[in-house]
């Protein structure tokens, strides 16, 4: 089993893939000193910089029964690896000469942190201490840290004139021009592989938008702006999820990667990105981890999007969103379907949803998504729970999605009619296949995402799966086994146009 290691000067941070069998604890050691965990990753901190670590990870099967190699012998997962913690680099700190950052919450200190952002090297890091500072939009470049303090917020305001110019992305499967986000690196190419690199942005501090205030902003002023092309669409405005959908797209993230490979995110809270807070676009290599993203009343305040992007890993993460927490997307037919960059290989994991939709792929999933392991994540409080959608339009497929180990409020596999716009290109619906979900305890009921306060508890089948009604394009080969579902008074397992589903060791509590 592959171990995977992120590091800074100071400390090391391990995860792995969980298992294909029960694990009551993993025994994890660092030089020999051992320690205890039950979840899949383990952080050691007050490390000697540039310093070699020797850290090993091992566990035994917690089933007796499950036997590898000869039947005397447990099944035993072991990894081990050699690693350097990083060379401890020169701080910029940005209140300092030359640039003199103000974090007073009103000065805007968008062309100092740009200077300091530019002039930060491969050896350096900024540091941004204690301090709330009002900024615009930021650009990042390859090989380059960012250190947010405890105490500190980086900034962005409700002007929408502070992210100009404008850039090109992706939102809702379309390619265009949008509003530059608060932190900008890469640029958008989808003939091309990454072209920015190795950027870490961490700290204990928060970086904040202007939210839903921004985002009505600039839908105000769109709605202005392409008045003449929204009336000119007629009825084909209905195809559209509001009225409000096509304006809303120009909307500038909390962080945009464009064409970006390795690139870390991690100890921050993540605030009121006017739309979705952490957006991946044709990346690689992309890890956010201990993070708390909040956009609780954000229209389309998604937490993490990967779109068709690979090897994106989200873990010790706990959303408080207004949509979706996490949204695997690859693109909106026909565009998708033409550019057909899949995601894959996502993993996430140890992940709490306090409010918001929950785990969802789709429903922009022209590209293809494949190779999604979910575990060890607390999906009780969310609408959703765990979603797979599309349209008959979109399409390509969603296969080889493996669930483990989670409380969900209710699993959704299903098609959908709603932000249906564009030309079909595919002949046939999208595929849903070869999925599994075990150990998933289901509540069949969920939390009306608009009534949170009032809890809006409301009862629903805690699996559902309707596929589409052509023949080949139902859901087929789904596993789901150890599950548990809460005794309710309503049918706990819908179905319409499925085949090949098997239910193993489904029960009532």
């Amino acid at each position: 089993m592959e171990l995977h290691s992120l590091v800074t000067d100071s400390d090391i941070t391990i995860w792995w893939d969980k298992p294909g069998y029960k694990v009551k604890e993993y025994k994890v050691s660092i030089n020999g000193e051992s320690s205890v965990t039950d979840k899949t990753h383990y952080t050691w901190d007050d490390l000697r910089p540039d310093s070699v670590y020797y850290i090993e990870v091992k566990a035994s099967c917690d089933d007796d029964l499950k036997m590898i190699n000869n039947e005397s012998e447990k099944a035993v997962f072991y990894a081990a690896s050699n690693v350097r913690t990083a060379r401890t680099k020169n701080r910029i700190d940005v209140t300092k000469e030359p640039y003199n950052a103000i974090g007073d919450g009103s000065t805007m200190n968008t062309a100092v942190l740009q200077k300091a952002f530019d002039d930060c090297g491969p050896g350096e890091q900024i540091f941004i201490p204690k301090g709330d500072y009002m900024t615009g939009a930021l650009r990042l470049h390859s090989d380059m840290e960012i250190y947010i303090d405890e105490g500190a917020i980086l900034h962005g305001t409700a002007d929408f004139n502070d992210y100009l110019p404008m850039i090109k992305s992706r939102f809702e499967g379309h390619e265009s021009m949008c509003y530059s986000s608060l932190l900008n690196a890469g640029e958008l190419d989808h003939t091309s592989g990454p072209s920015c690199s190795n950027i870490l942005i961490r700290g204990k501090g928060e970086i904040r938008s202007g939210g839903q205030k921004l985002g009505m902003a600039i839908i105000e002023d769109e709605t202005k702006k392409q008045k003449e092309y929204l009336e000119s669409l007629g009825d084909k405005i209905k195809e559209y999820e509001t009225d409000h959908t096509i304006q809303g797209r120009v909307r500038p993230r909390l962080i945009n990667l464009s064409n970006c490979s390795k690139v870390r995110i991690t100890g921050l809270t993540l605030s009121d990105g006017a739309c979705w807070n952490v957006h991946m676009i044709y990346c690689d290599d992309i890890v956010t981890d201990h993070v708390t993203i909040n956009s609780y009343g954000v229209w389309n305040g998604d937490g993490w999007d990967p779109d068709s992007s690979t090897n994106c890993t989200l873990f010790k993460a706990v959303f408080n969103t207004g949509d979706d927490g996490v949204a695997i997307k690859s693109g909106k037919n026909p565009e998708g379907n033409i550019i057909n960059r899949p995601s894959e290989h996502i993993r996430v994991f140890d992940c709490v949803s306090k409010m918001g939709h929950g785990i969802c792929i789709g429903s922009e999933m022209s590209g293809g998504v494949s190779d999604v392991r979910i575990w060890d994540c607390d999906l009780s409080d969310s609408w959703c729970g765990l979603e797979i959608k599309g349209t008959r339009k979109r399409g390509a497929y969603v296969r080889n999605i493996h669930v483990t180990d989670c409380k969900a409020s209710r699993i959704l596999m299903h098609s959908v009619l709603y932000n249906d716009d564009g030309e079909r290109v595919s002949p046939h619906p999208p595929v849903f296949e070869n999925c599994t979900f075990e150990r998933v305890y289901l509540q069949g009921h969920y939390t009306d995402q608009h009534n949170f306060e009032g809890g809006g508890i409301k009862e629903a089948p805690a699996i559902e799966l309707y596929g589409f009604d052509e023949p080949g394009y139902e859901i087929k080969n789904m596993k789901f086994k150890d599950i548990e579902i809460e005794d309710r008074k309503i049918q706990s397992i819908s179905m319409q146009h499925c085949k090949g589903i098997s239910f193993e060791n489904i029960s009532f509590v």
